[in-house]
């Protein structure tokens, strides 16, 4: 399991080129040559880079459920709708498919904010409104999400 550190405000340009942020591209360094995955995020409408490994980590759970189950199977098709291998170049650009592009609504202004093991890719301007939206009830959801395990995280 990797663990990225950081949120980089970039551009896009009009063909879907953003050049990584060299803080990001030296985290990102040891998996450059496996390249990544890009994919519409479930909840937001930005788009999720995995690491090769946690991509193939994810997909070997996506791959015990039983296909024979209709929900698990719509789930599968759903998931992986649009689903892109690409890779860092030598100049360190990154070329985000054009469908990806649309359903994310990337313009000029651009964030890329690591999510623990992958890289979430934002437009500026929606990534601000949703951790703004978060903030007014982030506090109840920390409480939710890391409050009942009786110190085992250690996060105060």
């Amino acid at each position: 399991m990797i663990n990225l550190i950081g949120s980089y405000e970039c551009k896009i340009d009009a063909k879907g080129r953003l050049m990584v942020p060299a803080k990001l591209k030296s985290q990102l360094l040891p998996m450059l040559e496996d390249g990544f995955v890009l994919k519409r995020a479930v909840f937001q409408s930005c788009i999720e880079m995995y690491p090769m490994s946690e991509w193939n980590a994810l997909m070997k759970k996506v791959n015990s459920l039983n296909r024979f189950n209709k929900k698990n199977n719509d789930f599968i098709r759903r998931f992986t709708a649009g689903v892109k291998m690409v890779e860092v170049d030598a100049n360190g650009r990154l070329l985000v498919p054009k469908d990806l592009l649309n359903f994310a609504g990337l313009k000029k202004e651009i964030v890329l904010s690591s999510a623990i093991g992958i890289v979430e890719i934002w437009d500026k301007d929606k990534y601000e409104l949703a951790i703004e939206d978060a903030a007014d009830d982030f506090a109840d959801l920390a409480e939710e999400v890391m409050g009942g395990n009786d110190g085992e995280f250690g996060i105060s």
